[in-house]
């Protein structure tokens, strides 16, 4: 980008379908879509929508639709090791009602303060956020004047939308609802006078 010169670049950012197995917590747990999931991601997709590169997290439930994707739209398709979802430790492949009925302190703990009561053996969430950060402002300068998908995680999108909205970190799960094949567009504006972000849509 030269001097004095404006430039937009557009975010759309969706959720994975439904994983098979059934709702859990499931953060490095690489389980793919299920047919009710690829349902919901095919039809999340509109005719009109155009992009110029497609960014996945190398999960499978992610990179599986974005692989088909590209392919179908001849799009180029990057994976994104920052994108995967956070790690819920002992908590993987457990239910909430599972950690309920064996700890229940322990899980309202964790909705309530998320940062000081992570999951036992699970990533911190202020590294989470980190994570994300740095993949996101990466993004916003490198993807000057151009249209991206970006398939991930719910976790990953609340971080995101917590970065641009100014969400503190402690607040960053409870603040917004994203369920499977949620779309999301975030706006970043580049000029000589820096870089400005908003959230244009979320869940249409």
């Amino acid at each position: 980008m030269t001097n004095n010169q404006n430039t937009t670049a557009f975010f759309d950012l969706i959720r994975h379908g439904e994983p098979a197995g059934g709702p859990m917590f499931r953060g490095s747990k690489d389980d793919p879509l299920s047919d009710t999931g690829w349902q919901q991601m095919n039809a999340a997709i509109r005719d009109d929508d155009q992009w110029d590169v497609i960014i996945t997290s190398p999960l499978l439930r992610c990179r599986l639709f974005a692989e088909q994707l590209a392919e179908q739209r001849q799009i180029p398709l990057h994976q994104e090791p920052r994108l995967r979802e956070i790690a819920f430790g002992d908590w993987e492949g457990r239910t909430s009602e599972n950690i309920m009925a064996d700890t229940p302190e322990a899980l309202n703990r964790f909705w309530s303060d998320p940062v000081r009561y992570p999951p036992p053996g699970g990533e911190a969430i202020t590294e989470f956020r980190q994570r994300v950060s740095s993949v996101w402002q990466d993004w916003q300068t490198q993807a000057a004047g151009k249209r991206v998908l970006v398939v991930c995680h719910g976790g990953v999108i609340r971080m995101l939308l917590a970065e641009v909205m100014g969400i503190p970190t402690e607040r960053s799960f409870s603040a917004l609802t994203v369920p499977y094949a949620c779309r999301s567009r975030i706006r970043v504006d580049i000029s000589e006078h820096g870089l400005l972000s908003c959230l244009q849509t979320h869940g249409a």
